[in-house]
């Protein structure tokens, strides 16, 4: 497995993370074997939240393998994040502070490597954030910090009060919902393509050294759910067998493959559960995928060039 630099810490974490949304839904021994499989494959980095809890929390079930499995500790940088609450987001420094003490003692660590604060909070005071943000750094409990869903204007405003540097913004991006591509290429056009969503996010983070990281990497939107199949993308579809077929992977390597042929050098989050889905999205890194095939999966979504 091929290994970035995050941000421009010392940091080098496999090129693929490991998302734990989902895992919520599990059990520790599907969470064991998801993790086993995840060290087979190279992947060192997992992603967690502390809202991710469908049936127990992530983060829970995570430290209850860490317990009976010790030696699976030291084999990965975990990230978690903290903000969104039930009806609200809170990025207060109390909640800061309890969200990252509950985590610690969910997953029986004794630091977080990066925290990132999930939601743009519109309450947001910066003053409280990066005195939270001081005193886990000093006390030992988080090393590195990042943000999550944050456009530049945002991420600027807090970096002028926080004195770590955000190392991560992590955002939605598909080869369907592909809004901080888009905007780059309809530069000056009319179409709906060329409107600014996110303030030029992919340009200000290359400039100021933040990885991005991208979320629900195949799927289309809320309502649409995964476009892999999908009979509104049939198109697309037939695109990326063809191409799983060339380079003897998954559609879905195919699809985190264009993610990471983008030179922003973004890291896809793998949020799957199912340890066999992992392994044959690993292989993505192996893929180098063409500049006009790259282009080919970008259009067979319907956009066209301007």
């Amino acid at each position: 497995m091929k290994q970035i630099q995050l941000g421009n810490s010392d940091l080098c974490v496999s090129q693929i993370a490991l998302g734990m949304m989902r895992s919520s839904a599990q059990d520790a021994d599907n969470m064991e074997r998801l993790l086993e499989k995840a060290v087979e494959v190279g992947i060192n980095f997992v992603d967690h939240a502390d809202i991710y809890a469908w049936k127990t929390p992530a983060e829970e079930l995570y430290g209850q393998v860490i317990e009976r499995k010790p030696s699976l500790k030291d084999q990965f940088v975990v990230q978690t994040k903290c903000g969104i609450c039930r009806g609200y987001y809170d990025s207060s420094y109390e909640h800061i502070m309890e969200s990252v003490n509950t985590s610690l003692s969910r997953m029986h660590l004794d630091k977080i490597d990066l925290l990132l604060l999930h939601r743009p909070d519109a309450l947001m005071e910066p003053e409280e954030i990066a005195k939270a943000f001081d005193e886990l750094q000093a006390s030992g409990k988080v090393s590195h910090f990042g943000v999550s869903n944050m456009n530049p204007g945002q991420i600027s405003r807090l970096q002028k009060y926080v004195k770590q540097p955000l190392l991560v913004d992590q955002v939605q991006l598909s080869i369907v919902h592909s809004n901080v591509i888009d905007q780059g290429i309809y530069v000056n056009m009319n179409d709906d393509c060329a409107i600014m969503r996110d303030g030029s996010l992919i340009d200000y983070a290359a400039e100021h050294d933040i990885t991005l990281q991208a979320w629900s990497i195949v799927q289309a939107g809320w309502e649409q759910g995964c476009f892999i199949d999908h009979p509104d993308f049939p198109e697309l579809n037939q695109k990326l067998a063809d191409l799983a077929e060339k380079y003897h992977v998954t559609k879905s390597a195919i699809a985190a493959a264009w993610i990471m042929r983008h030179p922003a050098n973004i890291m896809p989050i793998a949020g799957t559960a199912n340890p066999t889905h992992l392994e044959e999205l690993a292989k993505a890194t192996d893929v180098e995928l063409t500049r006009p095939e790259w282009y080919e999966l970008y259009l067979s979504t319907g956009k066209k060039l301007p």
